[in-house]
């Protein structure tokens, strides 16, 4: 087999938060943003690499799920235990410099791993967790 990961996919409750903070804070192009009914999709990405997406998508419209099931992500979602998603780059003590100085909800400042990275955490608009890390 041939598997390649295209998209991935995050709830999002602001569609204009997280445009700015995808698109503005992480330098990550927007791809798409398709609007229905009040809600949006946004799929995301980062320059260079056009088959590689997160999908940001509104949490109320998965007709699969009841409406309790709906209150508790939300409320996952508040407490930022809902989604994530991990993220990598060459330079983790810069890119770290660069969110917080953007304001970003920092949630675990760089470390040394003891499995090999070196790493830092942050929230996204969201609540999404999302982790950096830099390969040793």
């Amino acid at each position: 087999m041939d598997l390649k990961i295209h998209a991935s996919f995050l709830p999002q409750d602001d569609p204009q938060a997280t445009v700015a903070f995808y698109r503005d804070v992480l330098g990550f192009e927007i791809r798409n943003d398709v609007g229905y009914n009040g809600m949006h999709w946004i799929t995301v990405g980062p320059p260079g690499q056009p088959d590689t997406s997160i999908v940001l998508h509104p949490p109320a419209a998965d007709p699969g799920i009841t409406e309790d099931e709906r209150r508790t992500i939300v409320e996952m979602m508040a407490k930022g235990t809902y989604g994530g998603v991990n993220l990598s780059t060459k330079d983790v003590d810069e890119t770290f410099a660069r969110l917080q100085a953007a304001g970003a909800e920092i949630v675990q400042e760089p470390i040394d791993q003891p499995y090999g990275v070196r790493d830092c955490a942050f929230r996204d608009p969201s609540g999404n967790m999302i982790r950096i890390s830099q390969q040793q």
